[in-house]
């Protein structure tokens, strides 16, 4: 496989023909914030947190679909995409119902680990205080659409691992919302293996198990790569 050499923040790295940005920059131990990323499942480029500058190139571009190339420099730190990505941040609290004081995942959030990390301590922009729904029908888990930031983790994990397809996104723009089977209650969806890997791959309190108190929740999103691993290596353990 063809080695490819480029610059990320100054460091002159090598990468495999092929990789991403954000994997290249992930081997060399340099940190680019993500929400709908996931390891093990593919990429979507839905949150904009990866947005990396590219020597060259006069648009942003998105870590986690683009290919490295030989050559490239590219910047992950600037002041312009440390700015762009607060302000994506801000519209993430604004635009949902996130009450962190009161979350199943306080303290173990990776929207609240962005949030700290882009240096947000409030949103700029008006909040919108959306009417939306809990869906407690499931016997065993519960989906809170206030706190649904739209990553379509769940919907990639169901449909590419467990090969449920329980999930999907309904509508278009601001009125996108997650659905479950055909617009149904999640407990009543045949469908469901009520696997908990949509839980583990959530990155708020939006999919949780049923039971958990605030700051209870621990997702564990190590465990989609672990299955996909052991699935292709063909290495599993009783």
């Amino acid at each position: 496989m063809a080695v490819k050499t480029l610059t990320i923040n100054d460091q002159l790295i090598t990468a495999s023909e092929g990789q991403t940005i954000l994997e290249a920059a992930k081997e060399a131990k340099i940190s680019i914030p993500t929400l709908c990323h996931l390891e093990g499942v593919s990429n979507v480029a839905a949150c904009r947190l990866c947005l990396v500058e590219i020597e060259g190139s006069s648009k942003l571009q998105p870590a986690c679909v683009t290919q490295v190339q030989e050559g490239m420099v590219i910047q992950t730190e600037t002041e312009k995409l440390q700015t762009y990505r607060r302000m994506a941040v801000e519209l993430l609290f604004a635009e949902g119902n996130h009450i962190c004081a009161v979350c199943v995942v306080n303290g173990n959030c990776q929207l609240q680990n962005v949030a700290i990390r882009v240096g947000m301590d409030h949103s700029r922009f008006p909040y919108q205080f959306p009417k939306r729904e809990v869906d407690l029908s499931h016997p065993q888990f519960a989906m809170d659409h206030n706190r649904c930031i739209l990553c379509t983790r769940c919907v990639r994990v169901c449909d590419e691992i467990e090969g449920a397809h329980v999930w999907d996104v309904a509508s278009r723009g601001g009125q996108s919302f997650i659905v479950s089977g055909i617009n149904q209650p999640w407990g009543e969806v045949d469908t469901c293996t009520s696997c908990g890997k949509c839980v583990d791959a959530c990155p708020t309190g939006a999919i949780f198990r049923q039971g958990s108190t605030v700051s209870e929740m621990n997702h564990d999103p190590g465990k989609i790569d672990f299955l996909v691993t052991a699935r292709e290596k063909k290495e599993w353990t009783r």
